[in-house]
């Protein structure tokens, strides 16, 4: 089986369409399969307490003057959606708030996504479970009774889903990982269970797709020293490039579990048994 691989481009573009073309490329030209971005309405999801608060960004001194120079308008939508197309890869956002689901329908995606953060959320869980579209379920932060919580709610709308297992630190040292939850989780919810991971490096990924991990998401940079705070978690282009080689690679060396002698080892066996 393939393992979906899905470039979690975020709020890594800084708003900057040039940025997300260059990402989307970046993805596309790696053989992932699927783009992520997020989305907010800042005034739903923060409150204007804190969004007047100080906070030193690109975009000036408040925290609502950064987080509205990170969301992407919907002209910007349009023209990823447009060029996702051209490239022939899909995309998808989280959402962290129902208004934003909702302007994410417009667009007919192949995909939802939500986010750990959203876990405890049931109106936008609710409202996501009802389009009864393929869901990724990120699971970090979360215990097992609020995964099963989500897990009865998507099966109650008879909505597709896949749990991803993920650890939220970022970045999130291999040691973390915890990959042994991943055979866990397919048994307890009799489902697909994906990995999203925030390490610098691979072991941890390619760890998860020989345990049986059917999806992969990793944030993805143009360079990890670049303004913002998924940046430092986040691979870069060549990283990608050789991480997606090698979770195909790591597909190959799994192999179909029987015992069986191909030619090539046959043929030493001649030779050294006679």
């Amino acid at each position: 089986m393939k393992t979906i691989v899905i470039a979690e481009i975020g709020i890594n573009h800084n708003g900057d369409m040039k940025i997300v073309k260059e990402l989307i490329d970046i993805a596309a030209n790696a053989g992932c399969d699927i783009v992520k971005f997020q989305k907010r309405t800042i005034d739903k999801v923060y409150t204007a307490a804190y969004l007047a608060e100080p906070r030193e960004s690109p975009w000036g001194t408040t925290q609502r003057e950064q987080k509205e120079g990170l969301e992407l308008s919907i002209t910007d939508y349009q023209e990823i959606d447009r060029y996702c197309k051209e490239k022939h890869i899909d995309w998808m956002a989280s959402s962290w708030d129902v208004d934003a689901q909702k302007f994410l329908q417009q667009f007919n995606l192949n995909y939802n996504k939500v986010a750990s953060a959203m876990l405890g959320n049931v109106e936008l869980l609710t409202e996501i479970a009802k389009e009864k579209r393929f869901t990724y379920i990120s699971t970090g932060m979360s215990t097992y009774e609020e995964v099963d919580a989500v897990v009865d709610l998507f099966r109650k709308y008879d909505c597709p889903f896949e749990i991803m297992h993920c650890n939220s630190t970022y970045p999130m040292e291999p040691e973390d990982a915890n990959l042994r939850l991943i055979p866990e989780m397919q048994k307890r919810y009799q489902c697909n269970i994906g990995f999203s991971s925030h390490e610098v490096g691979y072991v941890a990924t390619l760890g998860a797709v020989a345990m049986g991990a059917t999806s992969i998401e990793r944030h993805i940079t143009l360079d990890r020293s670049m303004y913002g705070s998924d940046q430092k978690a986040s691979t870069e282009p060549n990283e990608l490039v050789e991480l997606v080689k090698n979770i195909r690679l790591m597909e190959r060396a799994l192999g179909t579990g029987e015992k069986t002698l191909s030619e090539k080892e046959m043929a030493v066996r001649k030779k050294l048994r006679g």
